[in-house]
């Protein structure tokens, strides 16, 4: 029994190790998007062969030190370090003016620390609930893929917009597969994911290489960034993140992990934005107000990632919900490791390599491990951390290094054709992403309504 423990163990530790510390760091380069980083590496492991208990490890360590350190540029510098950062922009600016942006650091990190904790237990719990359902929704997934689509489409910032655009990116989609399987005689998946995920990166390099689109890119000099003050307000080696929030913020942080930790298919952004002012609204003092809505808001941008994965992953197999659709795709779809048959819905991922007890137990293990590495890494040295990536780390480096990572994974897929399929959905889905606010959890259920509930339609119609 021992025997077969430690490697498990081995590789959990160390894939999670990895992603703590890769995406520790990364999360304090401002503007690095998850769908963009942490989905491309989740995918670049599983076609490695990394055993499933490694890659799960990893995808949950990644994704909670990210969402540590995001709070570093966030608070300190006054940009936010992804997309999830965003929300919490506003409370830092004026916590960053009322001259306590690292009060406003330590109030996002614990939050976040907190949640992560709360949101994995519960995460299984509601999957647990969910999956006496799970074969009726399989049996039905193209239809439930096709009510998802509109579902997330409408509750996105375009709203009907987002609805009327998935009616030509399906049919680009249902195109580019005619296409490719008269020319390979099989269609493609991993490159239809990696041009949805990194399609506002494929837009901008577009972008750059136009001379009308390269005038809206230009800076004049070089950007300038206030960076805050370093101040340590705590004696010992390092505080429990329960002793830097409050009775009340505690509290309030775990409720708003509770309730985004059960509502698994809205939007994270609108989640983390809506967890913020209900609670918020609560709080009468200006201070105390702005510093639980740090704390809650961070908390809400982890229970989601880890809710949105782990409920569909555990209880259905198929990704059901806009982080599943996304950031969190390659554990449910990554041919040909793991799979999600396009005519029954049938899956072959993580749903059916992991007990639910597994989740639980190396889901848990991931995230202590990845707070073990980035709190009190965030906790003591953010400003030095900071400091050094804005004068030492290129942007348009980290931009090269993804851009060949996903030159290599397209033309093992399929080569030229494959590498062609990326540009065109990139190229579209970000201009859909960037002009439109289409975002890729939008798309990435418009590609499985062109694979699973389209077939289903011309059927019925038939």
């Amino acid at each position: 029994m021992m025997e077969q423990l430690i490697p498990v163990l081995g590789w959990a530790a160390g894939m999670a190790l990895i992603g703590a510390v890769g995406f520790g760091l990364l999360g304090l380069v401002s503007g690095t998007d998850e769908t963009a980083t942490i989905a491309p590496m989740t995918l670049l492991v599983i076609l490695l062969g990394v055993p499933p208990v490694g890659v799960f490890a990893f995808f949950m360590a990644s994704i909670s030190a990210k969402h540590i350190t995001h709070a570093v540029p966030t608070t300190l510098l006054g940009i936010p370090g992804d997309t999830m950062a965003a929300p919490l922009l506003r409370d830092a600016q004026l916590l960053r003016e009322l001259g306590v942006p690292h009060i406003a650091l330590r109030k996002a990190i614990s939050g976040g620390a907190i949640s992560a904790l709360i949101a994995v237990p519960l995460a299984v719990l509601f999957a647990w609930v969910l999956t006496p359902f799970a074969d009726a929704i399989g049996a039905v997934a193209g239809w439930i893929f096709l009510g998802a689509a509109i579902l997330i489409a409408v509750l996105s910032k375009s709203r009907w917009a987002a609805v009327f655009a998935l009616v030509p990116f399906v049919m680009l989609v249902l195109g580019l597969n005619a296409l490719t399987l008269s020319l390979l005689d099989r269609t493609l998946t991993v490159s239809f994911f990696l041009g949805i995920a990194t399609g506002p990166l494929i837009f901008d390099l577009f972008m750059a290489a136009s001379p009308i689109g390269r005038k809206t890119l230009e800076r004049k000099g070089k950007r300038q960034f206030e960076l805050a003050a370093d101040t340590r307000t705590w004696k010992g080696k390092m505080p429990s993140p329960f002793k830097v929030l409050d009775r009340r913020q505690v509290a309030m942080t775990a409720g708003a992990a509770s309730i985004s930790s059960a509502t698994f298919v809205f939007s994270p952004v609108a989640m983390t934005v809506l967890m913020g002012e209900v609670f918020g609204s609560r709080i009468k003092g200006s201070y105390q107000r702005l510093t639980t809505q740090m704390s809650v808001k961070n908390g809400t941008t982890e229970a989601t990632y880890i809710a949105e994965t782990l409920i569909p992953l555990i209880a259905i197999g198929l990704p059901l919900s806009p982080m599943a659709a996304s950031v969190a795709q390659p554990l449910f779809n990554a041919p040909p490791v793991y799979t999600i048959d396009v005519e029954t819905g049938a899956t072959n991922n993580l749903h059916d390599m992991l007990e639910p007890w597994q989740f639980l137990v190396f889901g848990l293990f991931a995230v202590i491990l990845a707070l073990l590495i980035t709190y009190p890494f965030a906790m003591t040295q953010a400003h030095r951390a900071a400091k050094w990536i804005m004068q030492s780390v290129s942007h348009e480096a980290i931009v090269g290094a993804f851009a060949g990572l996903l030159m290599v994974i397209c033309l093992y897929e399929g080569g030229v054709v494959a590498l062609f399929v990326t540009l065109t959905v990139g190229l579209v889905g970000g201009m859909l992403n960037k002009l439109f606010a289409v975002h890729t959890g939008v798309q990435f259920m418009g590609y499985y309504v062109a694979v699973l509930s389209v077939p289903g339609i011309i059927a019925l119609f038939a």
